[in-house]
């Protein structure tokens, strides 16, 4: 089992860039799918990157050319790198996890990302 807890969260100017942290606790991290969703305040969760274990990534449209999600298996760590953001990407961001045809059942705690505008 993988337990995963995020980081790096905080508040930031409109343009600015953060970089979100997610360690994982567990022999199996790079056997996982690992994502990072967003929930803003009165929205859904949203879907934002995931990774594989080989490194594929896909991005959401409304992130896509700004994030950068990777993995470092040797650290068991995830990191989404945010780079001009804008007010909208306000939320709680979460770390999850998955293997392969399966839904995210491993989820982090969230952390808190503000963006001023």
């Amino acid at each position: 089992q993988v337990q995963l807890v995020e980081s790096g969260g905080g508040l930031v100017q409109a343009g600015g860039s953060l970089r979100l942290s997610c360690a994982a606790s567990g022999r199996t991290f790079s056997t996982y799918i690992m994502a990072w969703l967003r929930q803003a305040p009165g929205k859904e969760r949203e879907f934002v990157a995931h990774i594989t274990w080989s490194s594929s990534t896909v991005y959401a449209d409304s992130v896509r050319g700004r994030f950068t999600i990777s993995r470092d298996n040797a650290k068991n760590t995830l990191y989404l790198q945010m780079n001009s953001l804008k007010p909208e990407d306000t939320g709680v961001y979460y770390c999850a996890a998955r293997k392969e045809y399966s839904s995210y059942d491993l989820w982090g705690q969230g952390t808190q990302v503000t963006v001023s505008s």
